[in-house]
């Protein structure tokens, strides 16, 4: 099953490597890992999507190894919450002025765009779940994919709903959202 964790990280230099290799070391495959800054400049979120073969035991286990990496702030599993999940992808088609209504009309029933045409493809742009891209990737298949790329997913919980915590506040940090100097201590 694949569970989803997100990840308050320090944004220095360095920490993405030591998560990444956390997960390699414990031969964990990440099969999604999104990685952006916050609304604090000082911290980072990484939104990891793993393939936990044993379920809770290993979900249990990849929280408790975070934890131990010394920048580690925050992590959340979200797996069993209320969240929404997107994904981008960016997919080149070849295709001939001819068959571009078509393409345009898939784009359309999928909420997508065309964001670039040229004389003989266009790069679609779809945001959404990964059933969706995949839906709108397999349409487009026959037309012609010459080239696509996805961001891997981001999520975030619904309302006040967090993720579980089952090691709350290791490493010495409590952490609260509205906290923006959490690191200067």
């Amino acid at each position: 099953m694949q569970y989803t964790f997100i990840a308050l990280v320090e944004n220095k230099p360095g920490v993405l490597n030591r998560v990444a290799s956390l997960f390699r070391r414990r031969n964990f495959n990440i099969e999604s890992l999104a990685v952006g800054r916050t609304e604090n400049p000082d911290v980072s979120r990484m939104t990891v999507v793993v393939n936990c073969p044993n379920g809770d035991v290993d979900a249990h286990k990849i929280e408790a190894n975070l934890y131990k990496l010394v920048n580690v702030i925050d992590v959340q599993d979200v797996t069993h919450q209320p969240t929404v999940t997107r994904d981008l992808a960016l997919i080149k088609v070849r295709v001939s002025p001819e068959r571009r209504p078509e393409v345009h009309n898939l784009v359309s029933i999928f909420r997508a765009r065309i964001v670039d045409v040229a004389a003989d493809s266009v790069i679609v742009e779809i945001t959404g779940t990964e059933e969706k891209i995949e839906g709108m990737i397999e349409l487009l298949r026959p037309v012609g994919i010459v080239e696509m790329v996805r961001t891997g997913q981001v999520a975030m919980t619904r309302g006040a709903n967090t993720g579980v915590r089952r090691t709350p506040g290791a490493n010495g940090y409590v952490w609260q959202p509205e906290q923006v100097d959490v690191l200067a201590n």
